[in-house]
């Protein structure tokens, strides 16, 4: 066991003397750190501080032990003993990385009689990107093991907003249940209800359910996720871990870098939250680059090959509509959202309405067979505070409310993105438009920072506007680190950025 460094942090870690990296296998080191390997004797014993441990609580009638962190309490001045408090918990059992996390929810899913296994879409190299294409192989291919993809039989949808909405209370919403100290029929009404979300891919089942809804605790993002410039599948699936061990309830993978598919992998086989992406970034590396290149087709594709690996909910730029794209012409920061660039260009280059809005519906219809959920971007986001609740902003809001009952008519999840930067004083009215125009639907916001003069300690100016926007109903948080607009954090940085969006959003639960 290593000590490393921070106020009682201690994580089991088995090194071999080989370089980072060698754990998995991996030809090339990794770049900062080795991946954490847990043997399995000794899964579940790792935790931030020497007073913490795993206990369970328990449903002994539907068969469910739901894992929660016990915290040993100090004895009173009095003398008097207390006991231990049990808190939320987001780390999951432990992994070893090369084989992955168990199926927990495969019973489940298999039981209710409404999946197929199928062959799945052909795995080719371009799904891992240039270099794997220069190579002929991925740098670093899957070990464990690969069930044949899963998705909805014919004429069935399988998201947890039908089976709410036809009064059926599934596992996943008991765990939920007993995770949030909750009825049951509080998650499964609100579900039905289109305010909360279960982003539970059928194709995940290594995953814990959790809930994202306003009813409930606020709830965390942490992004993840190489580039071009750096990181490695050993470091990406370390990232992971770090970050749910520090409270993450959520992770997104954002690689834009080499091995994309086969980084995305191995994260999800190792991780016990749901992993959010953003698709358009992998089709874009399948046209080169070249955004003008995009096609409905080359997207599509993309999103069958992230639905089949198990990505529980995706980050779809649809809002950006192309009548849209002059109204920030005026802005100071213009648009800052990479996605929201990528099609207000392609929108522009073309002279044509964006296809993930014209082609929405058929994006509905492939949601609700494996039950993945939309995070609707908001790609015309404000990069500045002078350019906050502009007309573009709120224009490409107005559709994001359209969108979200066009869902709801497929009986898709959804949750919708907000900014971004916003000043103090402007915060509550972007909750409170987003609540009234998407009807309840879950908000997910970016921040806000609510000054734009301090960068390397974005992570606590976001940490004020986190404490704000939650405290008037956003349902989930992006974490934001130091570097945010400095360049890209690595494992390190992550526990000061958690912490930082986990104290707010617990100011600001309801």
């Amino acid at each position: 066991m290593r000590d490393l460094g921070r106020e009682g942090a201690r994580v089991i870690f088995i090194h071999t003397g080989a370089p980072a990296g060698a754990e998995i296998g991996l030809t090339q080191p990794a770049t900062v750190e080795p991946v954490r390997v847990i043997p399995a004797k000794e899964v579940g014993t790792f935790e931030r501080h020497d007073s913490h441990s795993v206990a369970y609580v328990h449903d002994q009638k539907h068969q469910l032990a739901v894992p929660v962190t016990e915290i040993a309490l100090a004895d009173s001045p009095n003398g008097v003993q207390n006991a231990p408090l049990s808190v939320y918990r987001t780390a999951g059992p432990g992994s070893n990385p090369v084989m992955g996390l168990p199926s927990l929810r495969h019973p489940w899913i298999a039981g209710r009689g409404d999946v197929e296994p199928y062959k799945g879409r052909e795995r080719t190299l371009f799904d891992d990107g240039k270099s794997a294409v220069r190579r002929g192989s991925a740098s670093e291919e899957w070990q464990g093991a690969r069930p044949e993809p899963l998705r909805a039989t014919e004429g069935r949808t399988v998201t947890q907003i039908h089976y709410a909405r036809q009064g059926i209370i599934t596992e996943e919403m008991r765990f939920v249940a007993l995770r949030e100290n909750c009825d049951v029929e509080l998650v499964r009404a609100e579900v039905a209800a289109g305010r909360a979300i279960i982003p539970n891919n059928i194709n995940h089942p290594e995953s814990e359910p959790m809930i994202i809804g306003k009813a409930f605790l606020v709830k965390i993002n942490a992004n993840i996720g190489n580039s071009a410039l750096t990181s490695s599948i050993a470091e990406e699936v370390s990232k992971m871990q770090w970050a749910t061990q520090w409270g993450a309830d959520t992770v997104m993978d954002l690689s834009t870098g080499d091995d994309i598919h086969t980084t995305r992998e191995w994260i999800i086989r190792n991780s016990p939250v749901p992993i959010g992406t953003v698709p358009i970034y992998q089709a874009l590396e399948k046209v080169n680059g070249e955004a003008n290149d995009l096609t409905w087709e080359i997207f599509r594709d993309t999103l069958i090959e992230q639905c089949e690996q198990g990505v529980d909910y995706m980050t779809i730029h649809a809002g950006v509509l192309l009548r849209y794209v002059p109204l920030s012409a005026e802005r100071v920061t213009g648009i800052v959202s990479r996605g929201g660039s990528i099609m207000a260009g392609w929108c522009l280059a073309h002279h044509r309405e964006n296809f993930l809005y014209t082609r929405f519906d058929e994006l509905c219809e492939i949601f609700a067979r494996y039950d993945v959920a939309f995070s609707l971007g908001d790609g015309l986001r404000p990069g500045s505070i002078a350019d906050a609740n502009d007309a573009a902003q709120f224009a490409e809001l107005d559709t994001l409310a359209e969108l979200t009952k066009r869902a709801w008519e497929f009986d898709v999840q959804v949750m919708v993105e907000g900014p971004g930067h916003i000043p103090f004083h402007l915060v509550r009215e972007n909750v409170e438009r987003q609540q009234e125009l998407c009807d309840g639907a879950p908000f997910y916001t970016l921040g806000p920072l609510v000054t734009d003069v301090a960068p390397s300690y974005d992570h606590i100016t976001s940490a004020i506007g986190a404490t704000e926007i939650a405290r008037y109903g956003t349902a989930m948080l992006c974490y934001i680190t130091p570097k945010e607009h400095l360049g890209l954090p690595n494992r390190d940085r992550r526990p000061r950025g958690g912490p930082c969006k986990r104290a707010p959003g617990r100011a600001g639960t309801r």
